[in-house]
């Protein structure tokens, strides 16, 4: 399995510990750079009001397999967490597309510290991607 970083994530949060839990619980806005040799992927990203971020993120601890949510003091598998620490550290983002300037995207609604990795992009479909009444039954 290979992943190619795409570009890099500047934001605010220069620790975990500044960063939210949740993206969407910030209005910070923060620039994601697309390097150069994948540009002509964002063709046509513009039009799209959201977009659906995926991450490597460098500083979590792999090893993990249980975590402790910020919502509950129960602890958990890392698989029904959204923790950072865990085997294969994959962020995922949905954020409200601000403007895009060349390569840069400037977005609202990220959690990831600064230089985090980017390793995708894709379109944010509310129609597709949102179900309603999914739960986590340890969330109350």
């Amino acid at each position: 399995m290979n992943l190619k970083q795409i570009g890099a994530i500047h934001s605010p949060f220069k620790t975990r510990t500044e960063a939210p839990f949740q993206g969407r619980h910030s209005d910070e806005v923060c620039e994601v750079e697309v390097f150069e040799e994948f540009l002509p992927g964002l063709a046509d990203v513009e039009g799209c009001t959201h977009l659906i971020l995926l991450y490597w993120l460098d500083r979590a601890d792999r090893s993990m397999l249980k975590a402790f949510p910020p919502y509950d003091r129960k602890e958990h598998g890392v698989f029904a967490t959204r923790s950072p620490n865990r085997p294969n550290p994959i962020g995922v983002g949905i954020v409200e597309l601000l403007g895009v300037d060349g390569g840069r995207l400037r977005v609202r609604g990220l959690d990831a510290v600064e230089g985090t990795p980017l390793i995708d992009i894709k379109p944010y479909f509310s129609e597709v991607d949102s179900i309603p009444n999914a739960t986590v039954g340890w969330r109350k």
